[in-house]
């Protein structure tokens, strides 16, 4: 068990944003209830959040103490207990200070479990109580944590990815985005392992026990923890990559260009308020292309794809340093703040590093993807500010607050111009910095701050439709030079199903974003277009992930056998929710196709995290359910 004692913590100290936190509180009493949160934070707030615990990988446990400092509301009710969230997790004791006690035993019990939103732990105290202590462990049902066993080709690993209302599965705390906390952590780690958080790192004096600090406040789903077996390599002032010894050197080739991202991140919003950014290499199993976590983004393996045509995402988790962890979504309902904006600024960041025609691309690559999917999803789920009320908040992690904030966000820039909305967008930032905001703030500062001074521009911006309202409002359109000639290629073959047509082709020069345009174009390509296909570009054996899943897809579709083994293979190794999950979606659309999907995934859900093997169990338990 980790000490327990002051020596690894300081006192507490008054926090540098103690006046936010106060901000904080006033503005959540006149925000949006939470639906994703059974906590009572509107009445005694957790501000911060101190962790003391072991990394028992024989047991697959994290253990110890969580010590939670409180504020309580001025208009309390009295008697009103502590309520927070938790999710598979066994809670043994709990104490409270006050003033003039040290440790005194808090009555507590848990309320009725909800299968979403897991179980309240309700805690009576006395409202002169200032921290409330709690002795806890993770269980098997904790989803957020993912422990690995030892291969060939790693060591023993465990990481956890907390979004959206997962840091309840492993922290009993307001599992909310509106409920900002600082932390604090020591992290006891096996003897040769190494444990790094969203947070910066402080010395211990001892080998296996680590000490991190974010004094600046976050919402809950950015505390994340790492151990591993891992090396570092240093790419600039403040930037640096993590990972295992064996993929450290294709990492750091792979991100070479991280500190010039963080310069020009500061050149178009201003100063980066984490102190460093490091990435940490996670396994194939990481469920997400990255995660923003900060001052440490945690990132899948499918990235290095040895030319850095995909570091796109890299850039993506950098503009969140802004856009969800400075200025946050208040609840779910308004997580395309987090991402539009993020979207956004991953496109001028990419026009700023490599140029106004690979942002080009990548824009246009999403509005399609976009369109494929609106077409898909019900009407409600294509709005904005989407009613997520009794469904998991994951439901609303479509491209719809991606690309449609993002195509919002450019409307209003090409409405005023790019001089007057980068100047809103610098004091949005600074006016919301360290807050978690709704859309109705968002709203009222769009109005007074941009639309109100331009009342022609304005007229052309109906923001209702827009944040309400579901379907695409009218747009500028995006244009991309280099796909011209990419589009012109995919229709000669498709007219031609001719090999003479591919040998022809000029595609030497072609980028990651013009051959996944090339095979978008060529949808609905037979398996004998398919085979002559990868006779002559190979792409069964392409290294690029982002290539090799839109092949697979295609070849579920059309049957091409040919390809597999590597589907197979792809499966077995790869976890990220993106590629795996839109497999299965295809493979289940035929008869054949649902036995090969369950089969696959009796095989391999073992080496997937937690939330990718609830997506697919989802997705075939309702296929069954059809199917009966």
């Amino acid at each position: 068990m980790v000490a327990t004692g002051a020596s690894f913590f300081p006192q507490p100290e008054l926090l540098t944003e103690r006046s936010v936190m106060h901000q904080c509180f006033a503005n959540h009493l006149h925000s949006a209830h939470d639906c994703h949160s059974v906590s009572n934070p509107e009445q005694i707030r957790v501000t911060h959040v101190k962790l003391n615990l072991l990394a028992d990988f024989d047991n697959e446990q994290l253990s110890g103490i969580a010590t939670l400092r409180l504020e309580r509301a001025a208009d309390c009710p009295q008697g009103a207990p502590l309520v927070l969230d938790t999710k598979g997790l066994e809670v043994s004791e709990v104490t409270y200070i006050g003033p003039h006690v040290s440790s005194c035993p808090a009555p507590f019990h848990f309320g009725r479990p909800d299968p979403i939103l897991g179980t309240p732990l309700i805690i009576k105290l006395p409202e002169d109580a200032l921290e409330v202590i709690i002795q806890y462990k993770t269980t098997k049902d904790s989803q957020a944590i993912q422990w690995l066993p030892k291969t060939e080709s790693r060591e023993k690993f465990l990481f956890t990815q907390s979004q959206a209302i997962l840091a309840r599965t492993w922290i009993p705390l307001q599992d909310s985005p509106g409920v900002r906390i600082t932390y604090e952590a020591v992290i006891e780690a096996p003897a040769g392992f190494t444990a790094l958080m969203s947070a910066e790192q402080k010395p211990t004096g001892r080998p296996n026990l680590f000490r991190f600090s974010m004094p600046h406040s976050i919402p809950p789903y950015l505390l994340a923890l790492a151990v591993g077996k891992l090396a570092f390599a240093k790419l600039g002032k403040r930037t640096g990559v993590w990972a295992e010894p064996h993929v450290l050197k294709k990492a750091a080739a792979e991100f070479h260009d991280m500190e010039k991202m963080l310069e020009a991140l500061e050149k178009l919003v201003g100063p980066y308020p984490w102190g460093r950014w490091d990435a940490l290499i996670l396994p194939a199993s990481f469920p997400f292309g990255g995660m923003e976590n900060p001052c440490l983004t945690f990132v899948t393996p499918t990235l290095l794809a040895g030319d850095r045509s995909l570091v796109a995402v890299m850039v993506h988790e950098l503009a969140h340093a802004k856009a969800g962890n400075e200025v946050t979504n208040a609840t779910a309902a308004d997580f395309y703040l987090n991402e539009g904006w993020t979207v956004y600024l991953e496109r001028r960041l990419l026009e700023i590093l490599y140029g106004r025609e690979r942002a080009a691309m990548e824009s246009v690559l999403g509005r399609e993807a976009l369109l494929a999917e609106l077409k898909k999803l019900p009407p409600s789920d294509q709005i904005l500010h989407i009613d997520l009320s009794g469904r998991d908040p994951d439901d609303g992690m479509t491209d719809v607050p991606y690309e449609k904030g993002y195509l919002f966000l450019l409307t209003l820039e090409k409405a005023f111009g790019r001089r007057v909305f980068d100047r809103f967008m610098r004091s949005y930032f600074q006016h919301f910095s360290f807050q978690s905001i709704t859309t109705a703030q968002f709203e009222e500062y769009l109005h007074e701050h941009l639309l109100a001074n331009n009342e022609l521009a304005a007229a052309k911006i109906n923001v209702h439709q827009w944040l309400y309202e579901p379907g695409l409002p009218k747009h500028s359109q995006l244009h991309s030079k280099s796909f011209v000639e990419v589009s012109r290629a995919a229709r000669s073959f498709k007219s031609s199903k001719q090999t003479s047509t591919l040998t022809s082709m000029d595609s030497k020069d072609w980028s990651t974003h013009a051959w996944l345009r090339f095979l978008g174009a060529l949808e609905g390509a037979s398996a004998k277009q398919m085979e002559l296909l990868d006779s002559k570009f190979h792409f069964s054996e392409t290294g690029n992930s982002e290539i090799l899943h839109q092949w697979l897809m295609m070849a579920v579709r059309c049957g091409y056998e040919a390809a597999r083994p590597v589907l197979e293979e792809f499966l077995a190794t790869v976890g990220r929710r993106k590629f795996v999950l839109p497999l299965f979606e295809e493979m289940v659309k035929t008869e054949d196709g649902k036995k090969d999907a369950r089969a696959l995934f009796e095989r391999f859900q073992s080496s997937y995290h937690p939330i990718v093997q609830r997506d697919v169990a989802a997705l075939l338990a309702k296929e069954e359910t059809l199917q009966d």
